[in-house]
């Protein structure tokens, strides 16, 4: 078995929709980025890279290319499972992650993006934690210019 832990942080901006587990939320900014910057689906993303022990989002997909412009974090992690699979490990046993915004309020959404990261993983949703906090107005995240999610996974090479 391996523990990942992953983390990934993106600025508000205007002109974006807002998607943060695969999940569209109604916001008047979005989150800025080459693809379209879902930090909970990017952490969760190294989070499993690293428990496999390969190199990050930013390597597997950099900036840099074209290809990964406005690219659906949603099927990026199909294949970063493809390539933990390729890796040996073929289970999740669990994913534990934390959003972390000021604005907007997560908590009605929850449960939509636990349900969707489960599907994109292809586990079941008992074994996914999904919380969501503020910093209560501190730091750059307090002041409504970003949106940080963190992630840690569990994965093991037995089925």
């Amino acid at each position: 078995m391996r523990v990942g832990h992953g983390f990934d942080v993106h600025p508000l901006v205007k002109g974006r929709e807002l998607i943060l587990g695969g999940v569209k939320i109604p916001s008047e900014r979005g989150l800025g980025g080459h693809s379209d910057a879902d930090v909970l689906l990017h952490a969760v993303m190294d989070a499993l890279l690293g428990a496999a022990g390969l190199p990050d989002i930013g390597q597997q997909f950099p900036p840099s290319d074209e290809k990964y412009k406005d690219a659906d974090s949603a099927a990026l992690l199909a294949e970063v499972l493809s390539m933990v699979r390729d890796a040996g490990f073929n289970v999740i046993l669990n994913v534990d992650a934390i959003l972390i915004a000021q604005e907007p309020k997560l908590a009605p959404y929850i449960p939509q993006m636990k349900s969707r990261l489960a599907e994109i993983l292809g586990i079941e949703e008992s074994r996914v934690g999904l919380k969501a906090t503020t910093t209560e107005r501190m730091g750059f995240v307090g002041r409504g210019e970003g949106i940080a999610a963190s992630a840690i996974c569990l994965v093991s090479a037995d089925g």
